[in-house]
């Protein structure tokens, strides 16, 4: 199906000039800087700036996705309950806003970071230092929209995966680092012994 079928798309704020953060009240905002190496947005980590009124529209909440049109992947994050008040999306980020009876947020997000979605995006991009995607990227884009049930087993699999790569990296470490700490012992022990052959009568 195509993107247009299952969500509505529309563009972040147009910020016409520099943001200021705001000492009090303020606006919660989202920016691309915002978005974490490993595809995450943490809204505790999120700055308000000195913004007036806004159309809602420009606003994200939970349940919603944002999608990344500019750097090296155009990855895309769905926004969980942790969003407890609504955010502005600015460029060059995009809302995504799933219909909730055709696709989930998490498998809608979990779809457009798979290798098709991104060779589409590759086909779409442009700038050699500051890649780029269109608007036009997304209305084209086909994704496989299983059943609701089958969604959410590949978004819990998918978890269940990252999960046991982040524990694998995490014991490939401690093991470096013990290793590390026993091959020292040895050789610090070793250089005693050679000292007492040497001081020996």
């Amino acid at each position: 199906m195509r993107l247009p079928d299952i969500s509505t798309i529309r563009t972040g704020y147009t910020v016409r000039r520099r943001l200021e953060t705001a000492e009090r009240g303020g606006v919660l905002t989202i920016q691309l800087g915002d978005i974490a190496p490993d595809g995450s947005i943490n809204p505790e980590r999120l700055s308000r700036m000195c913004l007036g009124d806004l159309p809602a529209k420009y606003f994200v909440r939970a349940g919603d996705v944002v999608f990344r049109s500019r750097g090296e992947r155009n990855t895309a994050v769905a926004l969980d309950a942790r969003f407890r008040q609504p955010a502005l999306a600015v460029l060059p980020l995009f809302v995504l806003r799933p219909k909730p009876d055709i696709v989930l947020p998490e498998y809608l997000a979990w779809a457009i970071n798979q290798p098709p979605a991104q060779r589409h995006f590759d086909g779409f991009a442009r700038g050699t230092k500051l890649r780029m995607v269109p608007r036009t990227s997304l209305d084209t884009l086909d994704i496989d929209v299983p059943d609701l049930e089958t969604q959410r087993n590949i978004v819990a699999l998918d978890a269940l995966a990252e999960r046991e790569r982040a524990l694998a990296v995490l014991a490939a470490n401690k093991r470096r680092q013990l290793t590390r700490l026993l091959l020292g012992n040895r050789a610090r022990r070793a250089h005693c012994g050679t000292g007492q052959e040497r001081t020996a009568p």
